[in-house]
């Protein structure tokens, strides 16, 4: 990870909620060391903006933000445009061999409202062949225009996700998508596998165990999955959660490194030097976690079965321009197996005490029929 990231990090964009009222400013600064454009209107008529740096003939695209309510990768790629501004000597040799196409923002209605889909309730990510929406047809014509040589296909993923069978979160998580029911590796496949595993070696460095392999189920309908059909090496990459970073100010800085250390590779020319074959030691993705684990509630309430634990997640809520993080009782029962971001256990009383004086987590149970009597 550079040592300056603290000095590249986008300070006026950060959080979950991350709109084009946000980035505009931001493009309109840059404006006049890269070139920005709009490359059509979302269904709401909202301008769909790209920015190009670099000059080289090796092309890399990417887009972020296909669906609206998943904003880390958008917030890392203004970071990597800002070490692209740097002096770095790195950053002026990628600029000198790559050119980068950007679109930071493709679902600006989705993101409005932080919902996945778009304004017509369509996701954008399973209207690859069909195109029935404006921001579809955008993509696809930037795709035909700028005939990228990789695609960067930028998400985030819910908070339910773990590393293998492991009680670490997959942080962040990659995929190369298949292109054909088989799952075949194909030359232009084996290329995004060796660049995930460049990726993965670095992000070992900061994150260890907290790399996962998303799973790679095709689906002609995705946009990465068309890509690669195309035979165009493309990757996921999805943004998880660190602990206790849930508006992933953490996790968009892996993003940043892995992003950069993808690029590097690319620019270097220095892809072969990764083994395909090491993609697949990386664990698979499972779903394993919740947010909140309250384990032995059997002991606080006698309706309950011994053992038995409530699970709870976190909904994502947009209340007056802000996301909220509102518990919602998604399990009761044994979650053996299972882990939890933060965890309770009523048969110590650390935890009971912790419970008490938690209100919101007491309301939230008590309005779901959980009543503990011996708390």
């Amino acid at each position: 990870m550079p040592l300056n990231y603290k000095d590249i990090k986008e300070l006026t964009i950060k959080g979950r909620y991350v709109t084009d009222k946000d980035i505009d400013p931001f493009l309109n600064n840059v404006a006049k060391d890269f070139t920005i454009q709009s490359e059509g209107l979302s269904v709401k008529g909202l301008s769909i903006k790209s920015i190009v740096l670099g000059k080289g003939e090796l092309k890399i695209l990417m887009w972020s933000q296909m669906h609206g309510n998943e904003s880390t990768t958008t917030k890392a790629v203004l970071d990597l445009i800002n070490y692209l501004k740097s002096d770095s000597d790195l950053a002026r040799f990628i600029l000198m061999e790559c050119t980068l196409k950007i679109v930071p923002l493709l679902n600006p209605d989705g993101a409005m409202a932080y919902t996945r889909v778009n304004a017509n309730g369509v996701d954008l990510n399973r209207d690859a062949q069909d195109r029935t929406q404006p921001e579809s047809m955008v993509l696809r014509k930037i795709y035909e225009d700028f005939k990228p040589d990789y695609c960067f296909n930028l998400h985030d993923q819910r908070t339910i996700f773990n590393v293998g069978n492991t009680p670490k979160p997959a942080t962040v998580s990659f995929l190369a998508p298949a292109h054909d029911p088989e799952r075949s590796i194909s030359k232009t496949r084996g290329i995004s596998m060796q660049l995930i595993v460049a990726m993965n070696e670095e992000l070992q460095k900061f994150i260890p165990g907290q790399v996962g392999r998303y799973d790679d189920g095709f689906n002609s309908n995705c946009v990465g999955d068309t890509f690669q059909m195309l035979n165009i090496p493309t990757i996921l990459f999805e943004s998880g959660h660190f602990p206790g970073d849930y508006d992933r100010e953490e996790t968009r800085k892996y993003i940043f490194t892995a992003m950069l250390k993808a690029i590097e590779v690319i620019s270097k020319r220095t892809i072969d030097q990764y083994n395909r074959d090491s993609y697949f030691d990386i664990p698979d993705n499972n779903k394993l976690f919740f947010d909140i684990i309250i384990r032995n509630i059997h002991l606080l309430d006698s309706k309950y079965e011994l053992g038995n634990s409530a699970a709870i997640q976190f909904v994502e809520t947009l209340v007056n321009g802000k996301i909220e993080f509102k518990g919602k009782l998604e399990e009761i029962g044994n979650v053996g197996g299972k882990f939890g971001h933060k965890s309770y256990n009523c048969l110590y009383s650390k935890d009971l005490k912790e419970l008490k004086n938690n209100s919101y987590l007491m309301d939230l149970l008590r309005a779901t029929g959980i009543f503990f009597q011996k708390i």
